[in-house]
């Protein structure tokens, strides 16, 4: 008599070998394609079969229609794709997906060992591209491995009454197998694994098909829930597309439950032993939803628009990062630069809003500028901690040095408002309370140099978003203009001040801080054109502010 043990140890770790596996592929062949998945999705036309194919074909590279659907709620949460433009490619997914399951269906078992030495080989010994697709392969050995193990381990069952009977009650109520399916798939975090679970049982002849095709409609459905969950906290246009992808599902399976005998005859009727024919069932179930939803993708999304309306969000704190997708770091990436550059608007109002506060002695406007830099440093902590947590994720050499360059980014942007806040604001609160006046010419100095570096900073800002280099070296260009341009208004001031003239006398210090104020405004301005062009970054001074280290020298010397 078999030891139960030995089977629940197959099972178990034949499972585990699975899921590593399905891991393994999909994280080895994403990185070898590297950005060009990222790119292929983000220029997605409204055309509904180009989507399709895309979905498809990255779903095939990635292995895994989680991973795809995730990418999609993390663009749509970016605000880099519309839930029109994701339909396509969401039931396009759900077709490439097949692509695995039809591989496991191949009886290679026993060249398993060989396609991991294979796989280890080129992970261990190749270099870049050849490295990823190395670990790739290392995981399809892994995969026919895991069903070896739980197909040699699930063989004395065959000969167990209990267990026959415990398997005829579960293909007696297909429901229930769709459920545990289902939620063992969105424990999982994939389809496949589930179904090449079925197809072990299958090879042993433990597994019917009436049985596998619950399977296979519990572990669609479960694959909507991990989108769902990556959905959580997002925008409302990925809450959208991650509903879009479960309705689906959902819907085809309550169509096909309607017929499933039918579907059993049909898919008996295409032929192939029992994992072939398993295979086959959750590739037409797929491509029947493509057939059958696709055409009707417009008005699915205007019922999805409306079922899930606008609502209003806080815009204090973040509103793009999206913990969920930090497993996705080419998504987190995104968001964070999305956050950044929401981020850098705030700072930049505020930066715009200095001079009517000095020129109209607004309070009212000061006092709202003050209240801004509470925003600017919450929305400083949420970024920094968003892209703390993704550098503990696995990261290429390209992703570190993004997530670094936009730490510094940050770290820029809120030195920026603190000048603002701590530096310019108290000086205007200072002028207003002694009812201070500039000189006109030096009213129209202070705004000529305020201008430029409003520009500036929008510039470098500019070059962070579209990641143009030449826009970047044109904001360092512009900063030694603009240092010269402050050096020379100090000099007209103290000029000023020689002939006697009593509003300069007045407003000395105030004058003079407004353009040191500015000036270091400008090298954070430099700071993150820097960070862009990805040469030598600012230090970090004791209060984890950035010191612009090629304007302080300059700076001192003033």
């Amino acid at each position: 008599m078999t030891d139960p043990n030995t089977v629940l140890f197959a099972l178990l770790g034949g499972t585990a070998l699975l899921l590593y596996g399905v891991r393994l592929v999909g994280e080895g062949l994403q990185r070898a394609a590297g950005a060009r998945l990222r790119q292929i999705l983000q220029g997605l036309s409204g055309n509904r079969l180009k989507a399709l194919a895309v979905g498809a074909g990255v779903t095939a590279v990635l292995q895994s229609s989680s991973a795809t659907s995730v990418m999609l709620v993390g663009f749509a949460s970016a605000g880099l794709l519309s839930l029109r433009q994701t339909i396509g490619v969401i039931l396009g997914a759900d077709v490439g997906t097949t692509v695995t399951v039809q591989l496991l269906a191949f009886n290679l078992l026993a060249i398993s060992p060989a396609i991991v030495f294979a796989g280890w080989a080129l992970s261990a010994l190749g270099r870049g591209a050849v490295s990823y697709v190395g670990r790739a392969i290392l995981g399809f050995g892994f995969l026919f491995l895991g069903i070896k193990l739980i197909s040699d381990g699930t063989v004395p069952l065959k000969d167990s009454p209990l267990f026959r009977e415990v398997l005829g009650a579960l293909v007696g109520q297909p429901i229930l197998l769709l459920v545990i399916a289902a939620a063992f798939t969105a424990l999982v975090h994939s389809s496949a694994a589930t179904i090449g679970l079925a197809i072990s049982l299958a090879t042993n002849g433990l597994m019917p098909l009436e049985g596998a095709i619950p399977v296979i409609y519990g572990a669609n459905i479960g694959t909507a829930g991990t989108a769902l969950v990556a959905s959580a906290g997002a925008n409302v246009e990925a809450r959208r597309v991650a509903v879009a992808h479960a309705a689906f599902k959902i819907a085809g399976v309550l169509l096909f439950l309607l017929f499933t005998p039918q579907f059993a005859e049909l898919i008996r009727a295409i032929g192939g032993d029992a994992p072939r024919q398993i295979a086959n069932a959750h590739t037409l179930f797929n491509v029947a939803l493509a057939v059958l939803f696709l055409p009707g993708a417009g008005p699915a999304a205007d019922i999805i628009t409306r079922m899930i309306p606008e609502t209003r969000r806080s815009a204090e704190g973040a509103i793009y990062l999206n913990p969920q997708v930090l497993d996705a770091p080419a998504v987190a990436l995104g968001q964070a630069l999305r956050e950044t550059l929401r981020m850098g608007d705030v700072v930049v109002r505020s930066l715009r809003d200095v001079m009517p506060v000095f020129e109209r002695d607004d309070e009212a406007l000061m006092k709202e500028i003050i209240k801004r830099d509470d925003q600017i440093d919450r929305l400083e902590e949420d970024i920094k901690r968003y892209l703390t947590k993704l550098r503990e994720q696995s990261l290429t050499e390209e992703q570190s040095e993004r997530e670094t360059a936009l730490l510094f980014v940050v770290v820029d942007l809120e030195a920026t408002g603190d000048v603002i806040d701590k530096q310019l604001m108290e000086l205007a609160e200072k002028k207003i309370r002694g009812s201070h006046r500039f000189s006109k010419q030096g009213e129209n100095e202070i705004r000529d140099l305020h201008t430029k570096v409003v520009e500036n900073l929008e510039l470098a800002l500019g070059a962070l978003a579209s990641g143009d280099g030449s826009v970047a070296e044109k904001v360092l260009r512009h900063k030694s203009r603009i240092s010269e341009l402050e050096r020379r208004y100090r000099q007209s001031h103290m000029a000023r001040l020689k002939e006697g003239l009593k509003e300069s006398i007045d407003t000395s210090s105030i004058h003079l801080d407004v353009l040191l104020a500015l000036r270091q405004i400008n090298s954070f301005a430099t700071a993150i054109a820097y960070a862009v062009l990805g040469r030598h970054l600012p230090g970090i001074n004791g209060n984890g502010h950035a010191e612009p280290a090629a304007a302080s020298s300059e700076e001192a010397a003033s």
